[in-house]
């Protein structure tokens, strides 16, 4: 059984709106969803990053998912709105607190960038309308090569007869140029009538040119590989992991661990003795 994501859900203030946003999407099946908060830093004056809620805020209780008897998964996203390739600080201490890191590209510089440089876990397109650069082949290829996908949302489609058009031709343009490779196709909803399910949203995304195992990866498999992109970003590529074996008071007063938490092939000889 698949395990269908959606990994951009607008973020609202209003907790009982959330609330409805998640219990809809646990109810259509998806086993994982991100709250995404946007942010569109400007030249002009320094701005603070947005930082997540915790989940405990958000909603008062994880709702359980459709056939899989497990509460969903909810993770932070933060989408950057780029002009300039100044606007992304990849060392900023608040990039740390979100799960996922996207980027929608304004310019052409900026997407060249985002596809072949930028450390981001997606490429979010501004489907609804004409997009301000072309898709070429050689960048897109690139993204696709260092595990970079691209996201098309779909609410706005539904509500607009102009905005759908639109939606459809981007994504058609994108999916020729990336031969349906590395793209997730995700709501954007705001309230829980913008959502779909996930077989319907398999059913659209042959619309925009997808094949049928790639409209499913689109909702699934290919969302998973988000997930894993962004852990290897956190871990340096999994070479470097922390973990905090002892607590800050235990390791001031040099407390060592107890002699049956430590394997044999581990333990002192001291210990070994004793």
């Amino acid at each position: 059984m698949s395990v269908f994501m959606d990994l951009n859900l607008t973020f609202s203030p209003d907790k009982n709106n959330m609330q409805r946003l998640i219990d809809t999407a646990a109810h259509l099946g998806f086993s994982t969803v991100a709250v995404n908060y946007t942010f569109e830093p400007t030249a002009k004056r320094k701005q603070e990053i947005p930082s997540p809620k915790p989940i405990n805020e958000l909603i008062d209780q994880l709702p359980i998912v459709q056939g899989r008897s497990r509460p969903i998964r909810v993770l932070n996203r933060l989408t950057l709105v780029m002009w300039d390739l100044c606007h992304l600080r990849p060392n900023a201490a608040e990039y740390r607190t979100f799960d996922l890191i996207a980027v929608q590209p304004m310019t052409e510089k900026v997407f060249h960038a985002a596809c072949m440089q930028l450390d981001v876990d997606m490429i979010s397109l501004c489907v609804t309308e004409q997009l301000p650069f072309f898709l070429k082949r050689a960048p897109v290829t690139g993204a696709v090569e260092r595990g970079v996908v691209f996201e098309v949302s779909y609410s706005a489609a539904i509500k607009d007869a102009t905005m759908r058009r639109y939606t459809i031709s981007n994504a058609i343009s994108l999916t020729e140029t990336c031969k349906g490779k590395n793209v997730i196709v995700s709501s954007a909803a705001d309230k829980s009538l913008d959502l779909r399910g996930p077989y319907d949203i398999i059913n659209l995304s042959m619309l925009f040119g997808l094949s049928d195992a790639d409209a499913k990866s689109a909702v699934s498999s290919t969302c998973r590989s988000v997930l894993f992109h962004a852990e290897t970003r956190k871990t340096a590529s999994g070479i470097i992991w922390t973990k905090k074996m002892c607590s800050e008071a235990s390791c001031h007063q040099g407390a060592l661990p107890s002699t049956c938490d430590v394997p044999a092939a581990k333990r002192s000889k001291t210990q070994q003795t004793d």
